[in-house]
Order: structure tokens, then C-alpha cells, then sequence
């Protein structure tokens, strides 16, 4: 016997493939007994006291096995046109009588311009959980910073950033922030049934963001502007037509302003500031350099 009091709570953190599990895994590790679980495992993130599941989200029993003993549940789905995999996760949830569902959602589901496949997407998961008996708090963040990352190949190979709209600004969120403040509000009774709007400090351009970056690296940056056909091409190229048609829809709404807004709950939920774009950036500098 070490004398170390035992973690807590158990809880289960869905989507380790994407990028706010793995963050959220810093600071829940420490304190509590965790599952992450995802199709396909992650040696990067084997660590004392995680353990990582491969699950099958068309696969019910997988989940249920995976959620079992759960006190605490982080969802993370990113196939709009699979709403199945929501189903199959919250039947689960009931099943095992899982304690509470944190949602990871997207701001857009407050717009009431915003019907295209995405938005209605998030908003049928949500209405999902919330009518599952479960105590619910869902997490519905702005862009996140990281987006820009998109941007990496160009600025090394010619000094140049693209976006549609270049101009229209959003109130982009660092994805630290964001799994600070979903770790926060896990199984904590104080924040059930609330729905909390993550966004950055400031509403920023697609053309201040490479200011930003041009800065941090020393040396200019050209934002080129997309037409809406360049754009569109773009996302068909990584996307399906209809996931194409949803981003064109949120460059349009934001060119509108639906996306400028910003909020203080990153600060109230985590104890400090959100994280600037210019933090955020000159913390992953290396990756544009």
C-alpha cells in the first residue's frame, strides 16, 4: 500500500482519435480512473490508471461493455451523416446507467440561421442526451484556433494563407480551453442541465490571424481570398458534397457576423483568462516555422 488515496471517479472519454480527448486526458489522469475509447487505440496516450478501448459505434454491446461502472461520460462524435453512432452512444449511456454525459457540441446549435447539415446534426445529439434521463452539460465552442494549422504547408512552402471571406471574423477558441473547461464540468452536479459557449477573448479575421503569424515568424504572409467555388472545391476534396455544403453555409452566416460574439465562460469555468490567438499560435509555432 502506497497510502494514495484511490481516483475518485470513473469516466469515460469518447473520440481519443481526435484532439480534446487526448488534452483532456492531462488533467483528469491525475485524479481519476479513465477509459478512452475510440475504433482504434493510441499508444501515445497509454499512461498508469488509462485505460484505451477500441469500441465500434455501429456496435451497441461494445459500448455498453466500454461504459459499464461509468460515473461520468465525454461525448465526441464527428460523422454528421451517422447520427446512428449518437443513437447507439446514449442507448448505451441509459443502459448502464451512466452518471452524467458531457456533450461536446458546437455554438452554431443557438444560431436560427443555421440549418444546414452540421448544425442540425449537433442539435439532434443534443435533444438525444437531453431527453435521456441522464444528467446532461453540453460544451458548444466557437472554430477552434487549431483550424489555422491548415494553413502550416502553404506558409512553409510560399508565404501564403486562403480562406473564403478573409475578411469575417470569429470568435475562434484555443482547444486547450476547451478540454479545460469540459474536465471541469465532468460529473460535477453544479454544472448539470447547463449548456456552456466557449470562445476566445477576441473575434479575429482569417487576415489577422496571419498578421498574428507573420509576426510570430518574422517575415510577411499573404492572405489570399476564396471564392465560394474555390472554398467549396477544397472541402469536396476532404469531405462529403453535403459536409462541403455545410461549411460554405458556416463561411456565409459568419461573413453575416452570427459568429463574432464573445463570452467569458472559459474564464469563469476555468479560473483564467482564454488563450489568445497569438498565445495559442506562439505555442505551436514550430508547427508553421
Amino acid at each position: 500500500m502506497t497510502g494514495q488515496a484511490a481516483p475518485s471517479r470513473k469516466i469515460v472519454l469518447t473520440g481519443a482519435t481526435g484532439q480534446i480527448t487526448p488534452l483532456m486526458v492531462r488533467h483528469l489522469a491525475p485524479h481519476h480512473r479513465l477509459t478512452l475509447t475510440s475504433r482504434t487505440t493510441r499508444a501515445d496516450l497509454r499512461r498508469p490508471g488509462v485505460e484505451h478501448v477500441a469500441c465500434d459505434y455501429d456496435d451497441p454491446a461494445s459500448l455498453v461493455r466500454a461504459f459499464r461502472g461509468a460515473d461520468a461520460l465525454f461525448v465526441v462524435t464527428n460523422q454528421p451523416t451517422r447520427p446512428e453512432h449518437d443513437r447507439n452512444i446514449v442507448r448505451a449511456a441509459v443502459e448502464v446507467s451512466v452518471g452524467h454525459i458531457v456533450k461536446l457540441s458546437a455554438a452554431a446549435v443557438h444560431d436560427d440561421a443555421a440549418h444546414d447539415l452540421i448544425t442540425e446534426w449537433q442539435r439532434g445529439s443534443e435533444e438525444l442526451i437531453r431527453s435521456s434521463g441522464i444528467p446532461w452539460t453540453m460544451i458548444q465552442p466557437r472554430s477552434f484556433m487549431s483550424h489555422a494549422l491548415a494553413w502550416a504547408p502553404s506558409i512553409r512552402s510560399s508565404g501564403v494563407t486562403c480562406a473564403l471571406h478573409a475578411h469575417s471574423r470569429n470568435a475562434c477558441v484555443a482547444p486547450e480551453d476547451v478540454a479545460q473547461a469540459s474536465a471541469r464540468v465532468l460529473g460535477d452536479p453544479e454544472h448539470h442541465f447547463r449548456s456552456h459557449q466557449l470562445t476566445g477573448p477576441q473575434s479575429l479575421s482569417a487576415h489577422e490571424q496571419s498578421a498574428v503569424l507573420s509576426e510570430l515568424l518574422g517575415r510577411p504572409l499573404v492572405c489570399r481570398e476564396l471564392s465560394p467555388q474555390e472554398a467549396h472545391a477544397r472541402w469536396a476534396r476532404r469531405y462529403s458534397p453535403a459536409m462541403a455544403d455545410a461549411l460554405l453555409a458556416g463561411a456565409e452566416r459568419q461573413e453575416a457576423g452570427a459568429k463574432a460574439q464573445t463570452t467569458d465562460t472559459v474564464e469563469r469555468l476555468t479560473g483564467r483568462p482564454a488563450t489568445t490567438f497569438a498565445q495559442w499560435a506562439a505555442g505551436h509555432i514550430d508547427r508553421f516555422a
